[in-house]
């Protein structure tokens, strides 16, 4: 009996596929054990049927099936009557089984093309990997990114929605052109951040603005206290007919390029930000209004221009004021917007031009899931932060008129933290 073994062991070990130096080529050995567990299931499956109902056998049909160990040539049983097809095995007219499409799907979510998508899946044992059938798989992510941009959003006021729009390049109509991808996170009253819809637009005007709006007012949103924005004028135009009673923050971020944006020398312009950008981090209203003031006189000295920019956006530059001290950091900027362009660029950058809005709405829709999955789980604010927001309804406290010491103390403070940026940029 122990030499029966030790021959079969060795017959067993014979018969392993091994690579030129010898050694087991252990992926061929999956694919191997994976085609004969898959055919046994089959003809088990198969001959079931045939018992009971008297039916026989007709020899088989083979499938190509790539899968994450190799391809594999799966023997489907034929029955002389009837049809028989083992769908818990191989999906009808499925030739990449789900743990590769998932793979596959990943990779290209994550900013890969599709020529590197397919050098991979060789590597994972699939010599022939289309592009077509890429983009076939990839398509399994619209079911998520419909999910995203459809689901209802009733039940839970929205306090604060932060909007902004990134520039990809898209075919469209024969021509290669620039494609808006318009995006919008809120904040609920949980302090949770979500990701509240998206859409592919030909370009940020007032009218593609209010239609996409008027979609997430549509699926539930409400109660919206802030919107945090650029300045575009079509955005604001249609932000003020959807959210009639909200507050509009002017991203304070993009106010200071603005301002920059007004000066004329290189050195102009920085001496034009190192005064503008300390403004908002004061730590209470009274000091921030005062410096923001401040900082209006200055330039009026040094840049007459970037002055009446400042000025002009003072009520939406310090809309954020009225609500509470801590809630003001992540409210003055479009930095949550910001972070998620960032991530659609990075990703998109590989692919350069996109085929079709289609193929843009999937990737940037499944960059979206994902940031939407991470902020699931942790808060944006704390729950004792959000029950600082006085009820909805309630007038926000006014706020005093700085004095005339307020001001020389904020022009002071201004004057010291210019001239401790130049102090350091000058070692």
């Amino acid at each position: 009996m122990e030499s029966i073994a030790e021959g079969a062991a060795a017959q067993a070990a014979a018969a392993m596929p091994r690579f030129d130096d010898g050694l087991i080529n252990m992926q061929e050995l999956l694919r191997l054990l994976a085609e004969q567990v898959a055919n046994g299931i089959m003809d088990s499956e198969a001959d079931q049927p045939c018992g009971e109902t008297g039916n026989s056998r007709n020899g088989y049909r083979e499938r190509m099936l790539k899968t994450c160990v190799g391809e594999l040539a799966p023997r489907v049983p034929k029955p002389r009557g009837g049809s028989f097809f083992p769908e818990d095995v191989i999906e009808r007219c499925q030739r990449v089984d789900r743990a590769l499409a998932a793979a596959v799907a990943e990779m290209y979510a994550g900013g890969t093309s599709t020529r590197k998508v397919r050098r991979v899946a060789e590597r994972m044992g699939v010599p022939r990997l289309s592009k077509d059938q890429v983009s076939a798989i990839c398509a399994c992510l619209d079911a998520d990114v419909d999910e995203l941009v459809g689901h209802p959003l009733s039940g839970a006021a929205m306090p604060y929605v932060w909007l902004d729009a990134t520039y990809v390049k898209c075919r469209r109509e024969g021509r290669v052109a620039p494609a808006a991808v318009v995006t919008a996170i809120g904040c609920d009253g949980g302090g949770w951040r979500r990701v509240l819809g998206m859409a592919v637009v030909d370009t940020e005007s007032h009218g593609s603005w209010l239609g996409f709006l008027r979609s997430l007012r549509d699926r539930g949103v409400a109660g919206v206290r802030l919107v945090v924005s650029d300045a575009h004028k079509g955005l604001t135009r249609a932000i003020g007919e959807v959210f009639q009673g909200a507050a509009w923050q002017r991203c304070v971020v993009h106010l200071v390029r603005d301002c920059v944006r007004e000066a004329g020398s290189w050195q102009l312009r920085k001496r034009v930000a190192r005064v503008v950008a300390p403004v908002f981090r004061a730590k209470d209203a009274a000091a921030a209004v005062a410096m923001y003031h401040a900082a209006c006189d200055m330039l009026r000295g040094i840049c007459p221009k970037a002055a009446d920019v400042l000025e002009d956006a003072e009520p939406d530059a310090l809309a954020c004021l009225d609500l509470p001290a801590s809630h003001w950091k992540r409210l003055r900027a479009n930095n949550v917007q910001e972070r998620a362009n960032r991530e659609i660029k990075r990703r998109s950058r590989v692919v350069q031009v996109f085929p079709s809005e289609a193929s843009l709405m999937r990737l940037a829709g499944a960059v979206m899931c994902d940031m939407d999955e991470a902020w699931s789980s942790s808060r944006y604010f704390s729950e004792a932060r959000m029950r600082e927001l006085p009820p909805e309804g309630e007038p926000a406290p006014s706020r005093q008129a700085p004095s005339a010491a307020d001001t020389a103390a904020a022009r002071r403070a201004l004057e010291a933290a210019v001239e401790l940026a130049d102090r350091v940029e000058g070692n």
